[in-house]
């Protein structure tokens, strides 16, 4: 005895729904995942509140802390050193300098490296301020 049950003639289908899942979820880990890969060459400081524009692209990050040490590129250096590598690298391949110094830092000492490096011949220097 044969029974018809009307699946004899059904073509198999893929199911979509989970595929659709599927791919949330890897978009989802892709994106954290670009998130977590991001290149921060600063160290962590309290910066000052100004208005300032948006800088992009690659830059030497000089960095001064409350104490006024320096670093480059989260390497601690002296004054000479930080100044004598910024400038090369700016003559080498023209990358920009921005320094991160902590409320608390001393001004003369970010005023004395940049006086260094304006004599050195680096013509693009800004300072990292917090948004307002």
């Amino acid at each position: 005895m044969k029974l018809i049950t009307g699946y004899e003639n059904r073509k198999a289908r893929f199911e979509m729904l989970p595929l659709l899942d599927i791919m949330f979820l890897i978009l989802v880990f892709f994106i954290y995942s670009i998130f977590s890969m991001s290149v921060h060459k600063g160290l962590k400081v309290d910066l000052p509140a100004a208005e300032g524009a948006l800088a992009i692209g690659e830059m030497n990050t000089v960095t001064i802390t409350a104490e006024n040490l320096l670093f480059l590129n989260k390497e601690q250096m002296t004054m000479e050193q930080v100044a004598t590598a910024s400038i090369a690298n700016w003559k080498l391949s023209k990358v920009p300098v921005l320094i991160k110094a902590d409320k608390a830092a001393s001004l003369g000492t970010g005023i004395e490296l940049l006086s260094k490096l304006k004599v050195g011949g680096v013509e693009r220097v800004a300072f990292q301020v917090e948004s307002m």
